[in-house]
């Protein structure tokens, strides 16, 4: 049985100005690329299956992320049902040169794991065996009562 940290990954995407929309800031819809893949493959790590996105909760995009910034992703599974997985996704913005970051980006995306006909299949238990692991689901459950 996987664990919740097993799903953890971060990622870094270097913001150029063919990620850009006319205010010289990040697209959007490029970030919401990013967080699917990203949230994809914690998904992927959890149910040693090939998943694909079912829901998209509440996006908000709360600050830019500026052409030269660095667009910091983490995901990580937070709950499972009989085939579906949901990820806790957020993102900042980072400067590269100094690592400084500031949240931009927060939601929670439904994945679903499917078999090798694209039809739903069974998930794992998701197990939470640590003091950052209970931290980390703390934060997502938060965040799905507001």
């Amino acid at each position: 049985m996987p664990t919740l940290l097993d799903t953890h990954i971060r990622n870094r995407f270097r913001v150029q100005p063919n990620h850009a929309n006319n205010n010289e800031t990040l697209h959007g819809g490029n970030l919401m690329k990013w967080l699917d893949e990203i949230g994809a493959m914690s998904a992927m790590r959890f149910a040693g299956e090939t998943c694909v996105t079912a829901q998209v909760n509440e996006l908000a995009f709360t600050r830019p992320i500026g052409i030269g910034d660095t667009a910091l992703v983490e995901a990580y599974v937070y709950d499972a049902g009989t085939s579906s997985v949901r990820v806790r996704i957020r993102a900042w913005r980072e400067e590269p040169r100094t690592g400084e970051a500031e949240p931009t980006t927060e939601s929670s995306f439904t994945f679903v794991a499917i078999d090798d006909d694209g039809r739903p299949t069974a998930v794992p238990e998701l197990r939470v065996d640590s003091e950052e692991g209970e931290r980390l689901l703390e934060r997502a459950l938060e965040a799905d009562d507001s």
